[in-house]
């Protein structure tokens, strides 16, 4: 069974995405912010992340670069509300690499899903970022 980190700040979002993650056979586990997301990492690490980019503290794209010192190879779904992630550039310019996606709010939870198992196959076929 593939283990899948969630971090967001918002709680509903997290529950939302729990619930349908968990449903497509998945475990899950859940922070609320990317200091709370590294310190569950160094407890199991995860096959795939998925985060939000504007939290407060420590943002999503701080937590991608941490993640990705310690695992390289990790794939990351990193998701926006304010309709700068469209052309990729904002993760482009913070000099972020490895395998990783970009998801738009508002999006249906079954895109999601989609985009998990697109994600989880990729880095299964070692191909790098998407």
């Amino acid at each position: 069974m593939k283990h899948i980190l969630v971090i967001d700040d918002e709680d509903g979002i997290r529950r939302a995405l729990r619930t349908v993650l968990e449903r497509g056979g998945y475990r899950v586990r859940e922070a609320r912010s990317g200091r709370d997301a590294l310190q569950l990492w160094h407890e199991e690490e995860s096959d795939l992340v998925i985060t939000d980019i504007h939290m407060p503290g420590m943002d999503g794209l701080d937590t991608i670069r941490e993640l990705h010192a310690l695992s390289p190879y990790l794939p990351v779904i990193a998701v926006s509300g304010s309709g700068e992630m469209a052309s990729r550039d904002l993760l482009n310019d913070a000099g972020l690499s490895g395998p990783i996606r970009t998801l738009d709010k508002p999006f249906k939870l079954t895109e999601m899903l989609e985009c998990v198992r697109e994600a989880l196959q990729s880095a299964e076929r070692g191909e790098g970022r998407a």
